[in-house]
Protein backbone atom coordinates (compact mmCIF):
# COMPACT_ATOMS: atom_id res chain seq x y z
CA UNK A 1 0.00 0.00 0.00
CA UNK A 2 1.55 3.16 -1.29
CA UNK A 3 1.79 5.95 1.09
CA UNK A 4 0.73 9.28 -0.86
CA UNK A 5 2.96 12.84 0.34
CA UNK A 6 0.90 15.21 1.73
CA UNK A 7 1.20 18.13 4.65
CA UNK A 8 1.47 15.82 7.72
CA UNK A 9 -1.30 16.63 10.67
CA UNK A 10 0.41 17.89 13.47
CA UNK A 11 -1.60 19.18 16.40
CA UNK A 12 0.88 18.15 19.42
CA UNK A 13 4.55 17.09 18.42
CA UNK A 14 5.68 20.52 17.26
CA UNK A 15 2.45 23.42 17.96
CA UNK A 16 1.52 23.21 20.67
CA UNK A 17 3.23 24.90 23.45
CA UNK A 18 4.73 27.04 20.78
CA UNK A 19 2.93 30.22 21.15
CA UNK A 20 3.17 31.19 24.86
CA UNK A 21 7.32 29.66 24.31
CA UNK A 22 7.65 32.40 21.20
CA UNK A 23 5.97 35.47 22.22
CA UNK A 24 8.04 35.41 25.54
CA UNK A 25 11.72 35.86 23.89
CA UNK A 26 10.04 38.42 21.54
CA UNK A 27 8.33 41.16 23.77
CA UNK A 28 11.44 40.90 25.82
CA UNK A 29 13.68 41.71 22.73
CA UNK A 30 11.19 44.56 21.58
CA UNK A 31 11.28 45.83 25.16
CA UNK A 32 15.24 45.70 25.40
CA UNK A 33 15.47 47.51 22.03
CA UNK A 34 13.17 49.79 23.06
CA UNK A 35 14.88 50.84 26.38
CA UNK A 36 18.36 51.47 24.64
CA UNK A 37 16.79 53.68 22.38
CA UNK A 38 14.79 55.79 24.74
CA UNK A 39 18.05 55.92 27.02
CA UNK A 40 19.84 57.01 24.12
CA UNK A 41 17.46 59.77 23.39
CA UNK A 42 17.44 61.11 27.24
CA UNK A 43 21.03 60.65 27.31
CA UNK A 44 21.42 62.65 24.10
CA UNK A 45 18.92 65.34 25.62
CA UNK A 46 20.72 65.55 28.15
CA UNK A 47 24.37 65.91 26.49
CA UNK A 48 22.20 69.14 24.88
CA UNK A 49 21.37 70.25 27.97
CA UNK A 50 24.10 70.55 29.46
CA UNK A 51 26.14 71.88 26.22
CA UNK A 52 23.45 75.09 26.55
CA UNK A 53 24.10 75.50 30.16
CA UNK A 54 27.84 75.62 29.72
CA UNK A 55 27.39 78.49 26.81
CA UNK A 56 24.97 80.10 29.25
CA UNK A 57 27.57 80.29 32.05
CA UNK A 58 30.36 81.92 29.66
CA UNK A 59 27.77 84.00 28.73
CA UNK A 60 27.21 85.12 31.97
CA UNK A 61 31.11 84.85 33.56
CA UNK A 62 31.72 87.87 31.11
CA UNK A 63 29.08 90.08 33.76
CA UNK A 64 30.56 88.85 36.56
CA UNK A 65 32.68 90.67 38.97
CA UNK A 66 36.47 88.85 39.49
CA UNK A 67 35.64 87.88 42.91
CA UNK A 68 33.07 85.68 41.64
CA UNK A 69 35.02 83.97 38.76
CA UNK A 70 36.46 81.39 40.21
CA UNK A 71 33.39 80.19 41.40
CA UNK A 72 32.10 80.28 37.81
CA UNK A 73 35.22 78.37 36.77
CA UNK A 74 34.82 75.28 39.12
CA UNK A 75 31.11 75.26 37.61
CA UNK A 76 31.85 75.70 34.48
CA UNK A 77 34.44 72.52 35.24
CA UNK A 78 31.59 70.68 36.84
CA UNK A 79 29.61 70.81 33.78
CA UNK A 80 32.24 69.83 31.32
CA UNK A 81 32.64 67.01 33.44
CA UNK A 82 29.13 66.00 33.49
CA UNK A 83 29.02 66.63 29.85
CA UNK A 84 31.71 64.13 29.43
CA UNK A 85 29.73 61.68 31.82
CA UNK A 86 26.96 61.83 29.86
CA UNK A 87 28.96 61.45 26.55
CA UNK A 88 30.14 58.11 28.33
CA UNK A 89 26.46 57.08 28.86
CA UNK A 90 25.59 57.55 25.17
CA UNK A 91 28.40 55.29 24.09
CA UNK A 92 27.26 52.88 26.65
CA UNK A 93 24.31 52.97 25.12
CA UNK A 94 25.52 52.37 21.09
CA UNK A 95 27.52 49.52 22.38
CA UNK A 96 24.05 48.12 24.23
CA UNK A 97 22.16 48.95 20.95
CA UNK A 98 24.64 47.05 19.23
CA UNK A 99 24.37 44.25 21.63
CA UNK A 100 20.38 44.40 21.06
CA UNK A 101 20.90 43.95 17.31
CA UNK A 102 23.07 40.92 17.20
CA UNK A 103 20.84 39.55 19.87
CA UNK A 104 18.19 39.93 17.34
CA UNK A 105 19.60 38.65 15.00
CA UNK A 106 20.63 35.58 16.97
CA UNK A 107 17.03 35.11 17.88
CA UNK A 108 15.74 35.44 14.38
CA UNK A 109 18.61 33.08 13.05
CA UNK A 110 18.07 30.38 15.49
CA UNK A 111 14.12 30.83 14.97
CA UNK A 112 14.55 30.35 11.07
CA UNK A 113 16.76 27.09 11.96
CA UNK A 114 14.08 26.11 14.66
CA UNK A 115 11.36 26.51 11.40
CA UNK A 116 13.59 24.78 9.15
CA UNK A 117 14.05 22.07 11.54
CA UNK A 118 10.33 21.32 12.24
CA UNK A 119 10.05 21.40 7.91
CA UNK A 120 12.80 18.72 7.92
CA UNK A 121 11.20 16.48 10.72
CA UNK A 122 7.52 17.16 9.02
CA UNK A 123 8.95 15.96 5.71
CA UNK A 124 10.72 13.30 6.91
CA UNK A 125 7.53 12.12 8.49
CA UNK A 126 5.62 12.82 5.28
CA UNK A 127 8.42 10.63 3.37
CA UNK A 128 8.43 7.15 5.72
CA UNK A 129 6.15 4.33 4.20
CA UNK A 130 5.81 3.83 8.10
CA UNK A 131 2.91 4.94 9.72
CA UNK A 132 3.56 7.42 13.08
CA UNK A 133 0.83 8.24 15.32
CA UNK A 134 1.42 10.19 18.73
CA UNK A 135 -0.91 10.08 21.57
CA UNK A 136 -1.32 11.86 24.88
CA UNK A 137 -1.55 9.48 28.45
CA UNK A 138 -4.88 8.92 27.72
CA UNK A 139 -4.16 7.22 24.46
CA UNK A 140 -5.99 10.27 22.52
CA UNK A 141 -3.89 10.92 18.97
CA UNK A 142 -1.88 14.28 18.65
CA UNK A 143 -0.63 13.60 15.30
CA UNK A 144 -0.08 11.19 12.41
CA UNK A 145 2.12 11.18 9.46
CA UNK A 146 -0.03 10.34 5.73
CA UNK A 147 1.47 7.12 5.55
CA UNK A 148 -0.76 6.08 8.80
CA UNK A 149 -3.54 7.99 7.37
CA UNK A 150 -3.67 5.96 3.93
CA UNK A 151 -3.80 2.39 6.54
CA UNK A 152 -6.15 3.98 9.52
CA UNK A 153 -8.56 6.41 7.36
CA UNK A 154 -8.10 5.43 4.08
CA UNK A 155 -11.55 6.58 3.18
CA UNK A 156 -11.88 9.57 5.49
CA UNK A 157 -11.97 13.21 4.07
CA UNK A 158 -10.21 15.61 6.22
CA UNK A 159 -12.56 16.86 9.15
CA UNK A 160 -11.15 19.25 12.08
CA UNK A 161 -8.36 18.69 13.92
CA UNK A 162 -8.62 14.99 12.92
CA UNK A 163 -9.62 11.83 14.69
CA UNK A 164 -9.27 11.75 18.46
CA UNK A 165 -9.34 7.43 18.55
CA UNK A 166 -8.06 4.78 16.80
CA UNK A 167 -10.60 3.79 14.73
CA UNK A 168 -12.70 0.46 15.58
CA UNK A 169 -11.57 -1.50 13.22
CA UNK A 170 -7.80 -1.16 14.15
CA UNK A 171 -8.94 -2.22 17.66
CA UNK A 172 -5.26 -3.76 18.43
CA UNK A 173 -3.98 -0.06 18.15
CA UNK A 174 -5.68 1.10 20.97
CA UNK A 175 -5.32 -2.37 23.50
CA UNK A 176 -1.14 -2.08 22.69
CA UNK A 177 -1.37 1.53 22.93
CA UNK A 178 -2.85 1.53 26.68
CA UNK A 179 -0.73 -1.35 27.66
CA UNK A 180 2.38 0.18 26.93
CA UNK A 181 1.16 3.30 29.16
CA UNK A 182 0.13 1.40 31.73
CA UNK A 183 3.28 -0.68 31.73
CA UNK A 184 5.46 1.37 30.52
CA UNK A 185 7.33 -1.38 28.69
CA UNK A 186 7.54 -1.32 24.97
CA UNK A 187 5.69 -3.88 22.69
CA UNK A 188 7.09 -4.46 19.01
CA UNK A 189 6.01 -6.80 16.00
CA UNK A 190 2.30 -7.55 16.93
CA UNK A 191 0.75 -8.66 13.77
CA UNK A 192 -3.09 -8.39 12.85
CA UNK A 193 -4.97 -8.88 9.57
CA UNK A 194 -7.56 -5.84 7.74
CA UNK A 195 -9.15 -5.71 4.54
CA UNK A 196 -8.89 -2.61 2.00
CA UNK A 197 -11.46 -3.16 -0.73
CA UNK A 198 -12.20 -6.71 0.18
CA UNK A 199 -8.43 -7.17 0.51
CA UNK A 200 -6.76 -9.06 3.09
CA UNK A 201 -3.63 -7.14 4.33
CA UNK A 202 -1.50 -7.90 7.68
CA UNK A 203 -0.42 -4.94 9.26
CA UNK A 204 2.64 -4.99 11.87
CA UNK A 205 2.63 -2.50 14.82
CA UNK A 206 4.15 -1.68 17.69
CA UNK A 207 4.51 0.76 20.52
CA UNK A 208 6.90 3.15 22.67
CA UNK A 209 6.87 6.03 25.42
CA UNK A 210 7.05 9.38 24.39
CA UNK A 211 9.45 12.00 26.89
CA UNK A 212 10.48 15.35 26.54
CA UNK A 213 14.20 16.42 26.63
CA UNK A 214 13.52 16.50 30.27
CA UNK A 215 12.48 12.69 30.04
CA UNK A 216 8.88 14.11 31.17
CA UNK A 217 5.91 11.29 30.21
CA UNK A 218 3.56 12.91 27.07
CA UNK A 219 2.41 9.82 26.07
CA UNK A 220 2.88 7.13 22.92
CA UNK A 221 4.40 6.50 19.68
CA UNK A 222 2.82 4.02 17.78
CA UNK A 223 4.19 2.50 14.59
CA UNK A 224 2.41 0.38 11.94
CA UNK A 225 3.64 -0.77 8.65
CA UNK A 226 1.53 -3.07 6.32
CA UNK A 227 3.97 -5.90 5.93
CA UNK A 228 1.63 -8.38 3.39
CA UNK A 229 4.12 -9.04 0.80
CA UNK A 230 7.00 -9.73 3.79
CA UNK A 231 4.36 -12.34 5.38
CA UNK A 232 3.34 -13.54 2.13
CA UNK A 233 7.00 -14.52 0.72
CA UNK A 234 7.94 -15.73 4.73
CA UNK A 235 4.97 -18.18 3.79
CA UNK A 236 6.62 -19.46 0.78
CA UNK A 237 10.42 -19.63 2.21
CA UNK A 238 8.71 -22.08 4.56
CA UNK A 239 6.90 -23.90 2.05
CA UNK A 240 10.22 -24.16 -0.05
CA UNK A 241 12.30 -25.01 3.11
CA UNK A 242 9.33 -28.56 3.71
CA UNK A 243 8.97 -28.90 0.10
CA UNK A 244 12.83 -29.60 -0.11
CA UNK A 245 13.19 -32.07 2.83
CA UNK A 246 9.64 -33.77 1.43
CA UNK A 247 11.25 -34.46 -1.60
CA UNK A 248 13.82 -36.24 -0.16
CA UNK A 249 11.53 -38.52 1.68
CA UNK A 250 9.11 -38.87 -0.44
CA UNK A 251 11.50 -40.42 -3.18
CA UNK A 252 13.06 -42.41 -0.24
CA UNK A 253 9.48 -43.79 0.59
CA UNK A 254 8.37 -44.16 -3.13
CA UNK A 255 11.57 -46.59 -3.41
CA UNK A 256 11.05 -48.84 -0.37
CA UNK A 257 7.46 -49.11 -0.06
CA UNK A 258 7.10 -49.97 -3.89
CA UNK A 259 8.26 -52.82 -4.19
CA UNK A 260 6.49 -54.45 -1.18
CA UNK A 261 3.46 -53.45 -2.03
CA UNK A 262 3.56 -54.41 -5.50
CA UNK A 263 4.11 -58.23 -4.44
CA UNK A 264 0.88 -57.17 -1.75
CA UNK A 265 -1.04 -56.08 -4.46
CA UNK A 266 -0.24 -59.40 -6.69
CA UNK A 267 -0.85 -61.76 -3.62
CA UNK A 268 -4.42 -60.43 -2.84
CA UNK A 269 -5.22 -60.94 -6.50
CA UNK A 270 -4.18 -64.41 -6.62
CA UNK A 271 -5.78 -65.28 -3.37
CA UNK A 272 -9.20 -63.54 -4.53
CA UNK A 273 -8.79 -65.45 -7.61
CA UNK A 274 -8.17 -69.29 -5.50
CA UNK A 275 -10.69 -68.45 -3.57
CA UNK A 276 -13.24 -67.63 -5.88
CA UNK A 277 -13.33 -71.37 -6.97
CA UNK A 278 -14.04 -72.75 -2.90
CA UNK A 279 -16.82 -69.78 -2.62
CA UNK A 280 -15.65 -68.10 0.59
CA UNK A 281 -17.96 -66.70 2.84
CA UNK A 282 -19.11 -62.77 2.70
CA UNK A 283 -16.94 -62.07 4.88
CA UNK A 284 -13.95 -63.18 3.54
CA UNK A 285 -14.85 -61.44 0.10
CA UNK A 286 -15.47 -58.40 1.98
CA UNK A 287 -11.96 -58.22 3.51
CA UNK A 288 -10.49 -59.07 0.42
CA UNK A 289 -12.06 -55.71 -1.13
CA UNK A 290 -10.91 -53.97 1.99
CA UNK A 291 -7.38 -55.09 1.09
CA UNK A 292 -7.39 -54.62 -2.31
CA UNK A 293 -8.80 -50.99 -1.82
CA UNK A 294 -6.31 -49.95 0.72
CA UNK A 295 -3.24 -51.35 -1.59
CA UNK A 296 -4.90 -49.15 -4.28
CA UNK A 297 -5.23 -46.13 -2.06
CA UNK A 298 -1.77 -46.80 -0.61
CA UNK A 299 -0.77 -47.48 -4.57
CA UNK A 300 -1.73 -43.68 -5.27
CA UNK A 301 -0.05 -41.67 -2.25
CA UNK A 302 2.76 -43.42 -3.40
CA UNK A 303 2.33 -42.14 -6.70
CA UNK A 304 1.49 -38.41 -5.36
CA UNK A 305 5.03 -38.86 -3.62
CA UNK A 306 6.55 -39.88 -7.09
CA UNK A 307 5.19 -37.07 -8.76
CA UNK A 308 6.38 -34.54 -5.84
CA UNK A 309 9.68 -36.00 -6.07
CA UNK A 310 10.38 -36.40 -9.95
CA UNK A 311 9.52 -32.29 -10.68
CA UNK A 312 13.11 -31.60 -10.55
CA UNK A 313 14.26 -31.16 -14.08
CA UNK A 314 11.74 -29.14 -16.63
CA UNK A 315 11.76 -29.46 -20.40
CA UNK A 316 11.76 -25.97 -21.36
CA UNK A 317 10.85 -24.56 -25.04
CA UNK A 318 8.57 -21.84 -26.27
CA UNK A 319 5.04 -22.19 -25.34
CA UNK A 320 1.73 -21.09 -26.75
CA UNK A 321 -0.53 -20.14 -24.01
CA UNK A 322 -3.57 -19.57 -25.73
CA UNK A 323 -3.27 -23.11 -27.58
CA UNK A 324 -2.27 -24.79 -23.90
CA UNK A 325 -5.49 -22.96 -22.24
CA UNK A 326 -7.67 -24.20 -24.91
CA UNK A 327 -6.66 -28.10 -25.04
CA UNK A 328 -7.29 -27.72 -20.74
CA UNK A 329 -10.45 -26.43 -21.09
CA UNK A 330 -11.37 -29.10 -23.81
CA UNK A 331 -10.47 -31.59 -21.30
CA UNK A 332 -12.63 -30.50 -18.53
CA UNK A 333 -15.47 -29.54 -20.75
CA UNK A 334 -17.45 -32.19 -20.49
CA UNK A 335 -16.89 -32.62 -16.49
CA UNK A 336 -18.28 -28.78 -16.35
CA UNK A 337 -21.03 -29.55 -18.23
CA UNK A 338 -21.65 -32.56 -16.09
CA UNK A 339 -21.65 -30.49 -13.29
CA UNK A 340 -23.88 -27.38 -15.11
CA UNK A 341 -20.78 -24.99 -14.77
CA UNK A 342 -20.77 -22.26 -17.08
CA UNK A 343 -17.10 -22.23 -18.57
CA UNK A 344 -15.62 -19.77 -20.48
CA UNK A 345 -12.26 -18.03 -21.04
CA UNK A 346 -10.75 -14.65 -21.49
CA UNK A 347 -8.14 -14.23 -23.79
CA UNK A 348 -6.94 -11.33 -25.23
CA UNK A 349 -6.44 -10.73 -29.14
CA UNK A 350 -3.00 -9.55 -29.46
CA UNK A 351 -0.42 -12.26 -28.81
CA UNK A 352 1.18 -12.94 -25.68
CA UNK A 353 5.04 -12.59 -24.47
CA UNK A 354 7.04 -15.56 -25.34
CA UNK A 355 7.41 -17.82 -22.09
CA UNK A 356 9.36 -20.82 -21.65
CA UNK A 357 7.60 -23.65 -19.97
CA UNK A 358 7.46 -27.44 -19.66
CA UNK A 359 4.09 -27.75 -21.53
CA UNK A 360 3.56 -30.96 -19.80
CA UNK A 361 3.61 -29.85 -16.53
CA UNK A 362 1.98 -26.32 -16.85
CA UNK A 363 -1.44 -28.32 -18.05
CA UNK A 364 -0.98 -30.56 -14.93
CA UNK A 365 -1.14 -26.57 -12.95
CA UNK A 366 -3.91 -25.70 -14.84
CA UNK A 367 -6.11 -28.87 -14.93
CA UNK A 368 -5.46 -29.55 -11.44
CA UNK A 369 -7.12 -25.48 -10.36
CA UNK A 370 -10.05 -25.97 -12.84
CA UNK A 371 -10.62 -29.68 -11.57
CA UNK A 372 -10.32 -28.21 -8.02
CA UNK A 373 -12.88 -25.50 -8.77
CA UNK A 374 -15.55 -28.07 -10.41
CA UNK A 375 -15.29 -29.42 -6.98
CA UNK A 376 -16.32 -26.27 -4.81
CA UNK A 377 -19.25 -26.02 -7.47
CA UNK A 378 -21.06 -29.30 -7.36
CA UNK A 379 -24.43 -27.74 -7.71
CA UNK A 380 -23.23 -25.58 -10.44
CA UNK A 381 -21.41 -21.97 -11.13
CA UNK A 382 -19.37 -19.89 -13.28
CA UNK A 383 -15.90 -20.98 -13.98
CA UNK A 384 -13.47 -18.54 -16.17
CA UNK A 385 -9.92 -18.71 -16.77
CA UNK A 386 -8.32 -15.43 -17.89
CA UNK A 387 -4.91 -14.35 -19.27
CA UNK A 388 -3.52 -10.88 -18.82
CA UNK A 389 0.25 -9.65 -20.28
CA UNK A 390 2.60 -6.78 -18.91
CA UNK A 391 5.79 -5.93 -19.46
CA UNK A 392 7.90 -9.00 -17.85
CA UNK A 393 5.48 -11.39 -17.25
CA UNK A 394 2.00 -13.31 -17.87
CA UNK A 395 -0.80 -13.93 -15.53
CA UNK A 396 -2.94 -16.74 -15.30
CA UNK A 397 -6.34 -16.93 -13.19
CA UNK A 398 -8.87 -19.46 -13.02
CA UNK A 399 -11.93 -17.91 -11.07
CA UNK A 400 -14.74 -20.08 -9.90
CA UNK A 401 -18.06 -18.60 -8.03
CA UNK A 402 -17.79 -21.52 -5.41
CA UNK A 403 -18.32 -21.05 -1.58
CA UNK A 404 -14.72 -20.28 -1.36
CA UNK A 405 -12.09 -21.20 1.17
CA UNK A 406 -12.44 -20.86 4.88
CA UNK A 407 -10.35 -17.99 6.29
CA UNK A 408 -8.94 -20.50 8.99
CA UNK A 409 -7.92 -23.20 6.24
CA UNK A 410 -6.02 -20.46 3.75
CA UNK A 411 -2.87 -20.48 5.17
CA UNK A 412 -2.79 -24.16 4.68
CA UNK A 413 -4.11 -25.05 1.21
CA UNK A 414 -0.91 -25.27 -0.40
CA UNK A 415 0.93 -27.48 2.63
CA UNK A 416 1.19 -30.75 1.48
CA UNK A 417 -1.22 -33.67 2.83
CA UNK A 418 -4.17 -30.48 3.85
CA UNK A 419 -7.48 -31.34 1.74
CA UNK A 420 -10.80 -30.33 3.23
CA UNK A 421 -12.15 -33.62 0.75
CA UNK A 422 -12.70 -37.31 1.62
CA UNK A 423 -11.27 -38.54 -1.62
CA UNK A 424 -8.66 -36.15 -2.18
CA UNK A 425 -4.91 -36.78 -1.21
CA UNK A 426 -3.50 -33.07 -0.41
CA UNK A 427 -0.95 -33.18 -2.98
CA UNK A 428 -2.31 -31.37 -5.80
CA UNK A 429 -1.98 -27.88 -4.76
CA UNK A 430 1.68 -28.35 -3.50
CA UNK A 431 3.02 -29.86 -6.76
CA UNK A 432 1.31 -27.24 -8.23
CA UNK A 433 3.22 -24.56 -6.42
CA UNK A 434 6.63 -26.10 -6.98
CA UNK A 435 6.26 -26.76 -10.68
CA UNK A 436 5.25 -22.92 -10.62
CA UNK A 437 8.40 -21.99 -8.06
CA UNK A 438 10.67 -24.46 -10.80
CA UNK A 439 9.08 -21.88 -13.85
CA UNK A 440 10.68 -18.77 -11.68
CA UNK A 441 6.97 -17.58 -11.42
CA UNK A 442 4.04 -17.64 -7.94
CA UNK A 443 1.04 -18.79 -7.15
CA UNK A 444 -1.24 -16.94 -5.15
CA UNK A 445 -5.01 -16.60 -4.46
CA UNK A 446 -8.20 -14.91 -3.23
CA UNK A 447 -11.11 -16.48 -1.70
CA UNK A 448 -14.34 -14.79 -0.67
CA UNK A 449 -17.82 -15.85 -0.10
CA UNK A 450 -18.07 -14.72 -4.30
CA UNK A 451 -15.55 -17.45 -5.07
CA UNK A 452 -12.13 -18.25 -5.25
CA UNK A 453 -9.58 -16.82 -8.32
CA UNK A 454 -6.05 -18.66 -8.23
CA UNK A 455 -3.42 -16.60 -10.17
CA UNK A 456 -0.52 -17.69 -11.57
CA UNK A 457 2.64 -15.30 -12.36
CA UNK A 458 5.20 -16.37 -14.95
CA UNK A 459 7.90 -14.45 -15.60
CA UNK A 460 8.54 -14.01 -20.18
CA UNK A 461 12.27 -15.44 -21.49
CA UNK A 462 13.31 -17.40 -18.77
CA UNK A 463 15.55 -20.62 -20.06
CA UNK A 464 16.96 -22.37 -16.71
CA UNK A 465 14.46 -23.64 -14.35
CA UNK A 466 15.94 -23.39 -10.16
CA UNK A 467 16.23 -26.79 -8.66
Amino acid sequence: MNCTRKQVRITAMFHENQSPQGIGPRWAIAGLALFSLTALLVTAWILVDFSREIQILKELSHHLPASDLPEATELAGNLRFQSQLALLLILNTVVLSGAVVLLVRAYLSSESSLRVTKVLATDILASLDLGIITTDQNAEILSFNPCAESLLWPEQEEQGDGPKHFPNSHQTLTNICQEVLSTHASIRDIDYVMEYDGHPRTLRAGCTLLRDHLQRLIGSVVHVRDVTEKVLIEQRLRRMERYMSLGSLAAGLQHEIKNPLSALALHVQLLREGMQEENPSPDTRAALDVLAEETHRITRVLENFRDFASVDKLELQLVDLKSLIQKVIRLVKPQAEKQRVQLSSQLPDEPLPEVRLDGIRMEQVLLNLMLNALAAMPAGGTLEVTVESFNDSVALRVADSGAGIPKNLQSKIFDPYFTTRSTGTGMGLAICEKIVRQHYGTIDFESGSHGTTFTVMLPAERCSPVG
